[in-house]
């Protein structure tokens, strides 16, 4: 399908952060873009002042009969009656992941898949081609502290796409150039097996258009069968990678690094974000604008004024008395990469995370892996399971984390219990993560944090 020649499109979920990036690349287009969503929420009002109609209530009497195109994400419910509707009607339905097959294939495609690292890591290519000049279509799963943006479009056929591994979503995609971050085990309720889930990032490689360019993390499990056309391997800092950072050095919360690749070195770049998997990410972000053919001084010039994307490693406050920092963090690789940079970056400060797990099944499939990087904070509070798509399961609760942990520092709230806690607590660095909704509690935790 030409997704150019659609002029009118209806969005089922259309609030999530993949959904409204779509959304927003129709209405730019031109198109009259409707839509439902489940809950009313700060995107969705400004998708609705942007010129997008939503409404909140599952009723055929308030859907769209005249759209050309149906659009729904997997995590809306099979009994959705207007999901249903629609079906039954014969009108053209497809996933989310469909419409972003068709721009991949009409488009020349940077696609960013990995269990950790994609949003950032495709804001950060992006941002780079955005403001070096270059240009972009920007299809991202997190809202750019640069733009307060998670769409923008660019005159080039360029597409840098977010490739989510939920529901196999990214194996529908053709990239000319793909990135893959990890592929370490999550959402076993779809995959079954962590050796599953492998086999399905190995299949992602496979679809990379001919000619196309693999870069992957070097050293990942199985890296052998993780091939493309031509394939660059990247890394932190292990020279034994194609590309990778060398002489790092923090400075005010962020770092000042170089750049290596086999033949060319960009030297004395500026990242003002915090967390060393950041340094690897722009790693991966600058080696993929360095192959473009963006000019190496034109690089360095703009990394140094990415300010990041919201929830990911984001400073909610940063004074000289209090550090609070929010986090997307919701698997146990991520807390650890989040507890460590805190506390490489912050020394000497107590660190204190309040984790939000999202999901029962992630929680009851990795609660070992969570107990044991939570461990690594001083003090830990746990919010009650977020459920998002699922229904409670039996014995799987917050504590089930809590009796794994050694670090006997840990407790369960309430999110009136939290504000309460933060309000009394001695604190001088303070961090809240998880995919849930805890985002709600950041603004409140600010503000208390300020008058103390």
């Amino acid at each position: 399908m030409n997704v150019r020649e659609i002029n009118k499109v209806y969005f089922i979920g259309i609030g999530g952060i993949g959904m409204s990036a779509l959304a927003r690349f129709f209405r730019e287009q031109g198109a009259v873009v409707n839509g439902y969503d489940k809950t009313e929420t700060d995107l969705t009002i400004q998708l609705a002042k942007e010129g997008m109609s939503i409404h909140y209530t599952d009723d055929v009497q308030l859907l769209d009969k005249t759209t050309q195109l149906v659009i729904y994400t997997p995590a809306i419910p099979k009994d959705h009656t207007e999901l249903n509707w629609y079906k039954n009607k014969n009108y053209p339905v497809y996933k989310r992941s469909d419409v972003l097959q068709w721009i991949t294939e009409s488009m020349h495609a940077i696609t960013v898949a990995g269990t950790h690292g994609k949003t950032t890591i495709s804001t950060m290519i992006a941002y780079l081609l955005r403001e070096t000049g270059y240009g972009c279509n920007a299809f991202l799963g997190g809202i750019s502290v640069n733009y307060e943006r998670n769409y923008w479009s660019g005159k080039n056929d360029t597409a840098v796409i977010e490739a989510d591994e939920y529901d196999r979503s990214f194996l529908k995609l053709y990239p000319d150039v793909a990135v893959l971050t990890s592929i370490d085990p999550d959402h076993l309720d779809i995959y079954g097996t962590a050796a599953e889930m492998e086999a399905a990032f190995i299949q992602y490689t496979k679809n990379i258009k001919p000619g196309g360019t693999l870069l992957v993390k070097h050293g990942l499990h199985r890296q052998n069968e993780l091939k493309g056309p031509k394939t660059i391997t990247y890394s932190l800092q292990n020279n034994a990678a194609d590309v990778y950072a060398d002489d790092i050095m923090q400075k005010d919360g962020g770092y000042i690094f170089s750049v290596k690749g086999n033949d060319w070195c960009i030297e004395n770049l500026h990242l003002q974000i915090g967390g060393m998997h950041n340094v690897e990410n722009a790693v991966a972000a600058i080696a993929v604008s360095h192959m473009l053919g963006i000019e190496d001084e034109n690089i360095k010039k703009q990394l140094a004024g990415f300010k990041g994307v919201k929830r990911r490693f984001e400073y909610v406050v940063k004074t000289d008395k209090m550090v609070y920092i929010d986090d997307y963090a919701h698997h146990p690789e991520e807390l650890s990469a989040l507890i460590k940079s805190a506390k490489y970056l912050f020394p000497g400060r107590r660190n204190v995370v309040c984790f939000q797990p999202h999901l029962f099944s992630r929680t009851r499939d990795l609660a070992d892996g969570f107990a044991r990087s939570l461990d690594m904070a001083d003090e830990v509070i746990l919010l009650d399971i977020y459920p998002a798509r699922e229904l409670p399961m039996e014995g799987i609760t917050s504590k089930t984390i809590a009796d794994k942990m050694d670090n006997p520092a840990h407790t369960i709230l309430s999110k009136e219990g939290l504000l309460d806690y933060v309000r009394v607590a001695p604190l001088d660095m303070f961090i809240t993560a998880g995919a849930g909704d805890i985002d709600k509690l950041i603004e409140p935790i600010k503000n208390i944090l300020l008058k103390k």
